[in-house]
């Protein structure tokens, strides 16, 4: 690096900011970070629209190259596996990996992004609350932001690298470029969050060693384990119709649905109705665009380039996965920021493509699929396939969740490990009636071994 360090601004203190931010510092430039919240650390923030975490094998290999890893094990709970709740209260277990080294671990948003916060300053990077970003000028390469007291201000930078999540002022601004293009696609389902409080003795009510799913049909509840003995949940329905958020209108049709649908979750929520009325709805959206950056000045990261729905665990994943091939590329070019942008853009747009329709079709998976029994037993072939074919066969859920093979790979592999499983499913009724002389035929004939890269 030059004597003198180059400058590079982030716009996002979220949780993307301010894991890439010490990491720049570490490779020898500047950093500040803009942030348009006040500090969470000295303000209490409202809930109501922060989905709880999930981090797995991408997201803990960037906190693990960063040293902070080790440093949270206090702040994680690690999940084996779903528990299906059913209608009459009964709860089946899914382990998620084929041994118990598989699992993913449950964290708290807040408690994640104040450790982050904390490392990033102790390495060096000034970050700035209460300053919004309104905009990028193209012409001179600042950025406009307005502070608490809405005073307008332009800040210059070397470069600038917007981690300002799916409402991107950035990505806004860059509409006006010529050949950009946004696509921004909507479920018709919104989310709610809510709490079952910790048991006696600030013990957990349920098992804590798992994703807690509520599947009925076309909507469902879920419930993660947060370390102070409570559960976060979410409550996922369309927003208008039969079995929505509009009919739930008044506390005695949000108690009566609550005790029909789920009446082991009702039994353990106390405050059910109030908690329900004093959350907002969110939304959820699949953000695509393109080109993600303006040659080594501006550069979308994180959801600001690819916003996905939450319903493979993999937004905080991805996002962290974004540092990592940034700071690879780095490490690889040197501070040649038009060709590292380029390149990013060029690794990271087919994956977060794929990631991002995996995700949508996760949410069909976790709301209509997991309680059948047809599913189940796909399940179990699938793990039957990857002990009997390992390295060859993996499941799509493993490849994307316990790996960091490229989404793009899982995806594609996924496609044709489904053909498979529905040819050797053909009338069975148990792992035991597989064909194994006609999986290997297949296998062998679809899959080559994979190249793992964990």
């Amino acid at each position: 690096m030059s004597a003198q360090p180059q400058v590079i601004t982030l716009i996002g203190a979220g949780l993307n900011g301010p894991l890439l931010g010490l990491e720049l510092v570490k490779r020898g430039f500047r950093v500040d970070i803009y942030e348009r919240r006040p500090d969470m650390r000295q303000v209490h923030q409202s809930a109501g629209r922060s989905i709880n975490l999930a981090l797995s094998t991408r997201g803990i290999h960037a906190l693990t190259e960063a040293g902070l890893w080790g440093g949270m094990r206090d702040i994680v709970i690690p999940m084996k596996g779903r528990m299906i709740h059913a209608v009459n209260s009964q709860v089946t277990f899914q382990p998620y990996g084929k041994d118990e080294s598989e699992v993913i671990h449950a964290i708290s948003r807040a408690a994640l992004n104040i450790a982050l916060l904390n490392a990033a300053e102790r390495q060096g990077v000034r970050i700035h609350f209460q300053q919004r970003c309104t905009g990028f000028d193209f012409g001179t390469g600042a950025v406009r932001l307005n502070d608490e007291n809405d005073a307008e201000r332009s800040v210059e930078s070397g470069a600038v690298i917007a981690c300002d999540g799916s409402g991107s002022a950035i990505r806004n601004d860059m509409r006006k470029l010529e050949g950009f293009h946004d696509s921004q696609q909507y479920l018709d389902y919104g989310y709610k969050e809510l709490t079952i409080p910790a048991g006696p003795g600030g013990k957990h009510a349920m098992d804590r060693g798992g994703l807690h799913i509520w599947p009925r049909g076309n909507y469902m509840l879920i419930a993660l384990p947060n370390t102070d003995g409570t559960f976060g949940c979410i409550l996922f329905l369309p927003f208008e119709g039969r079995d929505s958020f509009a009919e739930l209108n008044s506390p005695s049709a949000v108690a009566a649905f609550f005790q029909a649908r789920f009446p082991d979750a009702f039994s353990l929520m106390p405050d059910l109705v109030p908690n329900f009325f004093s959350n907002p709805v969110g939304s959820m959206a699949t953000v695509k665009c393109s080109p993600w950056h303006v040659k080594g000045r501006l550069l979308l990261l994180g959801d600001a380039a690819h916003a996905i729905v939450p319903f493979f665990g993999q937004g905080i994943n991805c996002g962290f996965e974004d540092c990592t091939t940034l700071l690879e590329l780095i490490d690889r070019c040197g501070p040649d920021l038009p060709r590292v942008f380029s390149e990013f853009e060029a690794a990271r747009k087919v994956n977060t493509d794929a990631i991002a329709d995996m995700a949508v079709e996760n949410f069909v998976e976790m709301r209509d699929r997991v309680a059948d029994p047809s599913f189940l037993l796909r399940k179990k072939v699938e793990l039957a396939l990857e002990a009997k074919f390992p390295g060859v066969f993996v499941p799509k859920y493993a490849m994307v969740t316990f790996h960091r093979i490229p989404y793009s790979v899982a995806m594609r592999r996924g496609a044709k490990q489904e053909r498979i499983l529905q040819e050797l499913g053909e009338g069975i009724q148990s792992v035991e009636d597989l064909d194994w002389q006609k999986a290997e035929q297949l296998i062998r004939s679809e899959l080559t071994p994979l190249e793992f890269l964990s």
